[in-house]
């Protein structure tokens, strides 16, 4: 049990004391390969798994290990995994979980290389891929099966918002014995706690707002201790290798040390451009879960403490309008991740989701005018700025 109840408090001081480590107020970064034994014995006792302790570091390392600890209290998980990137996270656990013959039921919306990985990866050994509208969640009884192992969604879902009710999916699930299994990288813990709403297991892109900003590539899972270490054992040591590097780690516990400040900057931000892109002519649609004209912002409001940093909108000129507008833009950079410090700006037809087909995009709700904006910390006014000169650039047409 933590001595820190708030949030911050946590994110900041967890598992760490100075006065154990030379008064060092930072915690040391622990840039080594393999550690050292006192005895033979020992060193058995600790591959046979009866004592605590570092073997080697693509297994564990001092450095990741406080990460860990500082992820899973947050997202109230009993343990974490740190992976070398997002995907990493995901290939290691879905890898770990699910063998030939099973399925994995997702929603009709998931980040782009989720996407191409279940469809054009897991589907070759034998794995069987459902896209349901988890939207509504009893949808998942109509298609689950003794033959579902996991299923798998994004809330909010990149890049077009959709929420999915985590505690409905969760109960539906595990009464046919599912695993339940969130990325919760658009909300992070200080927004949503999937677990608490009973997920079995988080996932995040730490590259995001987790690291905050943009010089880390890095993946985190979150959940019960042994699944947490059936992962760690067979989809990270065995399958992938897919191992986070400690000065990663200590980029990442840096970015957790302002998480929570962060965010609400983030949150308001958004929340003012996304009232301010409702109101022009050339948007058709902004999805953010802040807006009471969202279809799920009662949703939102009982599932998110925040509405988040991420909005999604729809420009009425589609593929050439989305193109002209973010060309336009001079301070909002255009650039794939979100999270970030600076204002991050992309199309996802063009960009991340080029990997579906134009049928394939319609179907899982990413029309051809979708753009994604991730709201970064610029002081709002030169935002909304330099939105308002780029929006022009959409051709009349598309406006009209």
């Amino acid at each position: 049990m933590s001595a820190y109840k708030g949030f911050a408090s946590r994110a900041i001081h967890l598992a760490y004391n100075p006065l154990e480590n030379e008064g060092s107020l930072t915690p040391p970064l622990h840039l080594t390969s393999t550690f050292v034994f006192e005895t033979a014995e020992a060193g058995g006792e600790m591959f046979a798994g009866e004592r605590a302790g570092h073997i080697y570091s693509r297994i564990s390392n001092p450095t990741l290990d406080l990460l860990e600890r500082r992820i899973a209290d947050l997202e109230g998980a009993e343990a974490g995994l740190a992976f070398s990137s997002g995907m990493g996270a995901i290939t290691a656990t879905l890898w770990t979980l699910v063998a030939p013959g099973d399925e994995i039921i997702v929603d009709e919306t998931l980040y782009g290389c989720t996407f191409a990985y279940m469809r054009h990866g897991l589907t070759k050994f034998g794995i069987k891929i459902t896209h349901v509208d988890l939207t509504d969640p009893e949808n998942l009884r109509t298609f689950i099966s003794d033959k579902t192992r996991v299923v798998y969604f994004e809330t909010p879902a990149n890049p077009n918002m959709r929420l999915v009710d985590i505690s409905h999916v969760s109960e539906i699930a595990h009464e046919a014995g599912a695993t339940v299994i969130v990325d919760n990288t658009y909300a992070t813990p200080y927004l949503t706690r999937p677990i608490e709403l009973g997920a079995d297991l988080v996932l995040h892109s730490a590259t995001k707002y987790l690291g905050g900003h943009g010089d880390v590539v890095a993946g985190l899972v979150a959940g019960r201790a042994d699944q947490i270490q059936e992962i760690r054992l067979v989809g990270m040591k065995d399958m992938t290798g897919a191992v986070m590097a400690p000065f990663s780690a200590m980029l990442i516990l840096r970015g957790l040390k302002t998480l929570s400040l962060r965010m609400d900057r983030h949150c308001a931000s958004a929340q003012k451009v996304a009232e301010w892109l409702e109101d022009h002519p050339a948007v058709s649609k902004v999805h953010f879960p802040g807006l009471e004209s969202f279809e799920q912002h009662e949703l939102a409001n009982r599932q998110m403490s925040q509405p988040g940093g991420m909005i999604a909108f729809e420009l009425k000129g589609g593929l050439e309008a989305g193109i002209s507008m973010m060309n336009g833009l001079k301070m909002i950079q255009r650039a794939v991740s979100l999270g970030d410090a600076e204002t991050l700006i992309q199309h996802p037809a063009s960009m991340t989701h080029s990997t579906y087909t134009p049928e394939e995009r319609a179907a899982h709700g990413i029309s051809d005018g979708l753009v994604r904006l991730s709201v970064g910390l610029e002081d709002l006014d030169d935002i909304l700025e330099d939105m308002a000169q780029a929006m022009p650039q959409v051709p009349v047409a598309a406006a009209a």
